[in-house]
Parts: C-alpha cells; structure tokens; sequence
C-alpha cells in the first residue's frame, strides 16, 4: 500500500509539470512575445555641450552639429563594401580595419566606423542605410569656433581611447571629450550629461518599442556655460604681435588674479582640430618638433628672468635689513670679484642707489645686494636658504596650477641643490659662486606665468591670487576658495614702494624711456637673458632672449604682465615693445605708439630660428 502511494505521488506530480508546461507554452500566449526578446538597444541622445565666453561676454566656441557612422558588429551583415566605401570616401583597407577594431572592442556594443559626416555626407547616406544593416547613424556635436585664437587657451576635443574608457564608465567608444585647456580643465561641466533610451527588439531585430514603456528612459542636460577671464580682443592682439616670433605672453588682473591672456608663439587655429581633418592637422602640428606649436610657452617654457629678478631681490634684501634704499653702489662697467672675475654691465651714471639702480638695471649695484643678502647669515647655505623661501612665498619654484591644464615648476636653486653641484662638503662654496642670481642669469629658471604672477604680487605690494581661467559658471561667479583667497608674500607692504617708484623711472629715465604710452603710468622692467645651447658637444652662446615684466596703472593696476621673446636680443627691443602695445591696447582700447606697432609687425626673427642649434631650445640651463 506504500509503494502504491509513493507511485500515486511521482505520477501526479509529473502531471502537474507536463500540465503546467502545455499551458505556458501552447494555452497562454502572453509569454511567446517576451521569449522572442534577447536584446535591449541602448540609444544615447547626446546633449549640446557648453559655450565658452570671454570676460566680456564675446562667444568664442559653440557647436555645430555632426554625425557618425556607427555599427554593431554582430548585426552587420554582407553588404556592398564599394558602394559604401564610395559615399563616404573611405578604403576599403580603412574599412576593415575598423570592423575589426570594432569587433575586439565589443561585438555587441557600437564602435565608430566613419566620423563627423558633414551634413551632405549624412543627408546622401541616410538614404542608403537600409542597405547596412548594422550600421546607424550617431548624432553628435562638434566644436564651433568663433575664433582664430587662444587654441592653447581653449584646447580641443577629441575621440576618447581605450583608457578613457576603462577608467570612466560614463564614456563609451565614440564618446568625445575634452583634452587641455579649458575643455580639458572643465570637461564634467562643458559635457552635460547623456540623455538614455531603452529599446526593446525581438530576436529577429526589430524593435518592439521602449522597454517598460520607457520608465529608464532620461533626457539629456545640456553642459554649462563657461565665462572665462580671457579677453578676446587683447589675447589676438597679441597673437598678432607674436607673428614671426616664439616665446610666450602671459597678462593677469592684480586684484583677481583672472587671466587676461595667455599667448604662446608660435600657435594655431583651433578650428584646426575639427572635424574629419583633426587627425591629420593634430599629427602635422604634433610632429613641427622645431616650432612646436602644441607647446604652451607662457606655462610650460622655463627661462632664466633676467633683469626682473632684480625687483624680487632688492625686496629681500629690504626684507632682510640689508641694504638701505639710499645705499649706493659704485659700478665700473660691471662688477669684479674673486680673482679677476667680472660681472659687466652697460654704461650709465655711478654710484646708484636702489630707484636709479632698478631704473638703470645696474648689474652692480645688484651684485652688491645679492652678496648682503647671502652673507647676513653665518653660511652660504643658510643664507640661500632664506632667499629661497621668500622666492617661494611669490609662487616661484611651484607650478601655479589650479585650474590651468599644465605646466611646470620653473627651478628656485636652494643650499641642497649647491651643495650637490659643489660637491659640498669636499669643495666650500660661498655666495659669489651663485652670483649670477643677482640678475636672474644662475641657475633660477621662471615660466612666463611665474614672472606675470611676480609682478602682480608686487602691484599688489605683496598679495596675490592663484591665477586662474575661470569667471563664471552658467553666470554665477566662481566661489572656490583656493581663486578667492589671498596668498601674502613674506615681504612687508613698505618695502614695495621704493621698488615700485624704481620700476617707474624704468619708464620715466630708465632702460624703457623710449616706450612710453601718452596718458598711462606704467611700471616696468627690462631683461637681457643670455641664451645657451650645445652645437658639436660644445657649449655656445646664441641671441639672448627679450624680456620685459609691466603693471599699469601705477596707482591702480589693472594689468600685470610678462613678455618673453626668444632669441631677441634686448628687453626693449621686442618684449618691451609688446608689452607697452598690450597696455594701451588692454586700457584704451586703442593704439596711439603706432611707431612702435608698425615696427613690431614687420619686423620678425625667422632668420634666428633657422639658425642650426641642437637641445632643448626652450629650457635654458647655464
């Protein structure tokens, strides 16, 4: 009777599956649709990313619309690859090189096969898609300049790798995104967000429509709108200026420490590295290895200062109670130390004390200073120790960063660094073994936005701002602490004021007498910076470089900047000419020194580059 009942029990639960099983599968159809379901197509709608506008309000990049050839390799299909080929201008090699880098990506994921169509491209092929099964078009937006300058400034956008993709889940195969600059910098912002459809499609690929009735569905939020600090007109006007030339220009605000223009000579158009032609232009402009139009010189180009070193050591050796500004200097074509050792200098009224000696750029008067500096202590070490960190409280020897997309930290030579060199303690070194610091020729090397960032601490008698690109986010000003903080030097406000009053004979009677502008107090500094490379192994001197640091108004600035030129001679020669033109240009609007405007558009210092060097061009090591 047990064993009937174990029977009774198998059988009637093998009725019940068999019973079940019939109703699902035969009975009830509400479940054959859902079985024919094996894939769900996620479609992205991509958002229009931000505007970018100058101080003034001047729209420089918008977008323009563009679309892409994408495919999912596992839906294509045989298809005629000459007539595909022939509408979108491609090879058939190019072809199947990017199915099959498509297929390694993902075989059920979309990869690009053909970007940024233009819209005749699109138009002609929308007609011919049904013949490309696989394959569909992605819209997208492209970067529209309105602009022919700052590229540097602004950077690009371009197709993420690989890495990008590994990295950041919110990026997939096609995605574009933004590489240096500004685009670089505030890529989260200028994106937006990708808006996503859920389409359900059955085994045979045809759609079903929205899975769950779109209840994952989301619209996609357009990138915010960016004001930059940059000023359109000024930063092209320098461009302008930089024609022919290398070298960088970098402008601040004193009292904000916003950007005013950040030039880089020579540079390029930004509407360049758009479109199908990017990839071409990025390549020719990567591989000008001579005149590296890629390479941002006003942040990453490290140059011995020069002269406009001398500012920041006659404030330290006010700071450190060394020197009196009634002292006088004797100066005899130069300096002469150790034994027969002369440090020259160009003929001018002695002795000087320190307004006429900043004014006149007396590499004596100088010289004495750095020595007192130095020897206040009882070794060199600690002595070079003490100038170093009041070097570092004005954001030298440190990349000045924050929202910049690079840079590099210039050198700020300290007791380490000599002992190194000197092989201390076999070999004692003292302080004229460093002498060279006292006009910015040692072993100090500075980046144009160091130098600029130097002379708006010193406009501002001692303060600054970490410089900064950013104005306003979807017209709300920017409130991060690190742009709104200010950053004190560790020299008193009083000692600026005979520094300064110095820096104005520069113009008034000094080495810049000839570059005044009508109307406009200016402060300023001329610099020479000898210029070293190696030619067969051998150390050789070439043209000097032009350098010239100005804040204006005196009273009341408004524009800190600094002008470096390569391989041009003397400061007043271009790099004081260019700054005094940015000046007039930046506070009146206008030009009145068109002697000295026409003088720098056609005067140009090709003839020095072409001139056959080896090494590094833009670091300068002595």
């Amino acid at each position: 009777m047990r064993r009937l009942l174990l029977y009774i029990i198998i059988l009637t639960t093998g009725f019940i599956f068999l019973g079940r099983l019939f109703y699902l599968q035969i009975v009830d159809e509400s479940f054959a649709r859902l079985s024919e379901d094996n894939a769900i197509k996620v479609v992205y709608d991509y958002p229009q990313r931000g505007y970018i506008f100058d101080r003034n309000g001047e729209l420089l990049v918008s977008n323009q619309p563009s679309y892409d050839v994408m495919a999912i390799p596992r839906n294509v299909k045989a298809f005629d690859t000459s007539e595909f080929c022939r509408i979108l201008n491609i090879t058939p090699e190019e072809l199947s090189i990017k199915l099959d880098k498509a297929k390694i990506y993902s075989p059920r994921l979309p990869s690009i096969i053909v970007p940024q169509l233009t819209k005749s491209e699109y138009a002609y092929f929308q007609e011919k898609m049904r013949n490309y099964p696989g394959f569909y078009i992605q819209k997208r937006s492209l970067r529209d300049y309105q602009t022919e300058s700052a590229a540097n400034v602004l950077g690009y956008i371009a197709e993420v790798n690989r890495k990008i993709i590994e990295d950041n889940p919110y990026y997939i195969s096609g995605d574009l995104i933004g590489k240096q600059g500004v685009e670089g910098q505030y890529e989260e912002m200028l994106r937006g967000v990708k808006g996503v459809k859920y389409i359900q499609k059955d085994r045979f690929n045809r759609v079903i429509g929205p899975y769950k009735e779109g209840i994952y569905d989301t619209l996609p939020k357009k990138g915010k709108d960016l004001t930059i600090s940059i000023d359109a007109v000024l930063q092209a006007y320098g461009e302008k200026l930089m024609l022919n030339k290398r070298g960088g220009i970098v402008a601040i605000e004193p009292s904000t420490g916003e950007i005013l223009t950040m030039i880089t000579a020579p540079s390029y158009d930004p509407a360049q590295l758009v479109g199908r032609k990017r990839s071409p232009n990025f390549t020719k402009l990567y591989y000008d290895t001579i005149a590296r139009p890629l390479y941002d010189r006003g942040l990453l180009a490290e140059y011995p200062p020069g002269s406009p070193f001398k500012t920041i050591n006659a404030l330290i050796a006010l700071q450190e109670d060394v020197v009196d500004i009634h002292d006088r200097f004797s100066c005899s074509r130069g300096y002469v130390y150790g034994r027969g050792r002369k440090l020259g200098c160009h003929p001018h009224a002695s002795p000087l004390d320190m307004i006429p000696g900043i004014a006149q750029s007396c590499n004596a008067y100088f010289a004495n200073v750095y020595r007192r500096i130095i020897e206040k202590y009882p070794t060199p070490q600690q002595g070079i120790d003490v100038w170093a960190e009041h070097l570092d409280s004005f954001g030298l020897g440190d990349y000045l960063g924050s929202d910049l997309s690079t840079g590099r930290p210039g050198k700020i030579p300290n007791s380490k660094y000599y002992n190194q060199i000197y092989d201390y303690p076999t070999y004692k070194w003292y302080a004229t073994a460093t002498l060279s610091n006292a006009i910015g020729q040692g072993e100090v090397l500075l980046t144009p936005i160091q130098l600029a960032n130097m002379t708006a601490a010193i406009a501002n008698k001692g303060w600054f701002y970490t410089p900064h690109m950013i104005k306003e986010v979807d017209g709300q000003s920017i409130k991060q602490k690190e742009f709104t903080e200010k950053k004190y030097t560790t020299i008193e406000p009083r000692h600026f004021e005979p520094v300064i009053e110095g820096m104005h004979q520069v113009y008034k009677s000094g080495t810049a007498a000839s570059l005044n502008i009508p109307g406009i107090e200016i402060a300023g500094k001329t610099g020479t910076a000898e210029n070293f490379t190696k030619i067969g192994g051998k150390r050789v001197q070439l043209t000097d470089h032009s350098i010239f640091i100005a804040f204006a108004p005196v009273d009341n600035p408004k524009i800190a900047l600094a002008v470096f030129v390569e391989n041009g001679y003397w400061g007043g020669r271009y790099a004081g000419r260019i700054a005094s033109l940015m000046i007039e240009k930046y506070l009146k609007g206008t030009i009145t020194r068109t002697d000295m405007e026409d003088w720098i558009l056609t005067h140009s210092l090709e003839e020095e580059y072409a001139k056959p060097i080896s090494g590094e061009p833009f670091t300068i090591n002595k």
